[in-house]
């Protein structure tokens, strides 16, 4: 027996005929005429490897809300901690609280524990770690740096299990990773949600489509409604979002020109998503071909269609006064 896992929103039964007795003869009468589709179900050693990623995606997003919660605390007592260390699991951020638990009261030997660029910022640490901080204080500070130093270590437990179920695609993983934005454990996470095996969908618009990074499709009688993408994977599209990010912040790449294009006119959450379909494609083709990425590089659609480059310019001077006169270079 063939057993197909169906999504729902695709054999909905008709309005006004919802029971059980009905619903399972629709379902049959359905696939009976082979009009059900079954959904993407990854072999086991990706099942496994995806439930470790997921897991340490959650943990990971514990331990976050936990140094939210100190921060909290110091703000409470008057330190504002993120003035001295914008990154409280660091290692400026780790040494004032577990210095002020000991019992270190003196603002100006706090501010000396601050490291690299925070130390550019005296006496502006000084300032910010002068507060009313007390016994009370001091113990629930130890509570919420036990609880972090056991989710850190519970992270880098899964990250060492991790690295062993990844072995057989570590191909694959490599040249994920040659693509701007994604990092080691972006890859990680891509690889347990798509399967590394790129054959499972024909196109990059299957791709595309089954993460959720493609417009909707609700056009009735020539009338177009909401275009809003579909819910996708919510763990693929969190780690493409953080990699989108970080693509962008480059503008030499072909996805931080992506990102620029569309914010200005459709904004910046759309083009988040727009670039998201771009690195998807970017995954498809790697994973197809075999090869590193190649990027097209910042100045792509200036090359591509110099005239929309060249007369928004022209437009800009001409609009503060200049006259512009252009030559051809030689």
């Amino acid at each position: 027996m063939e057993v197909l896992l169906v999504n729902a929103r695709h054999v909905k039964n008709l309005p006004g005929r919802k029971t059980d007795v009905a619903d399972a003869t629709w379902l049959a009468q359905l696939g009976a005429h082979g009009l059900v589709r079954g959904s993407f179900v990854p072999p086991e050693p990706i099942r496994q490897l995806r439930d470790l990623t997921r897991t340490r995606t959650a943990i990971t997003r514990e331990r976050s809300r936990e140094a939210q919660r100190l921060e909290k605390l110091l703000e409470d007592t008057g330190i504002t901690l993120s003035t001295v260390a914008s990154d409280i699991l660091g290692v400026s951020g780790r040494a004032i609280p577990e210095r002020l638990i000991a019992g270190e009261r003196d603002p100006t030997a706090l501010a000396d524990l601050a490291k690299r660029r925070p130390r550019s910022k005296i006496p502006s640490p000084t300032e910010a770690l002068v507060g009313r901080f007390a016994e009370h204080h001091a113990f629930l500070a130890r509570v919420h740096l036990d609880l972090i130093d056991r989710h850190t270590t519970a992270i880098d437990q899964l990250t060492q299990r991790i690295e062993v179920l990844i072995e057989p695609f570590q191909g694959f993983h490599d040249l994920i990773c040659s693509i701007p934005g994604i990092s080691t454990r972006i890859a990680d996470v891509i690889i347990a949600e798509t399967g590394a095996d790129m054959a499972v969908f024909p196109t990059t618009k299957h791709l595309a489509s089954w993460a959720g990074t493609t417009p909707g499709n609700n056009e009735p009688a020539g009338k177009v409604r909401s275009s809003r993408t579909r819910p996708g994977n919510p763990y693929l599209q969190g780690a493409l979002g953080q990699a989108a990010m970080w693509a962008t912040q480059s503008p030499r790449t072909f996805p931080g020109a992506r990102y620029r294009r569309t914010a200005s006119r459709r904004g910046p959450p759309r083009a988040n998503v727009a670039v998201q379909h771009t690195l998807l494609t970017a995954i498809w083709h790697t994973g197809t071909t075999g090869t590193l990425h190649e990027d097209l590089g910042g100045d792509h659609h200036s090359r591509l269609n110099p005239e929309r480059t060249r007369t928004p310019a022209i437009r800009q001077l001409e609009a503060i006064g200049y006259r512009v006169t252009l030559n051809q270079a030689s």
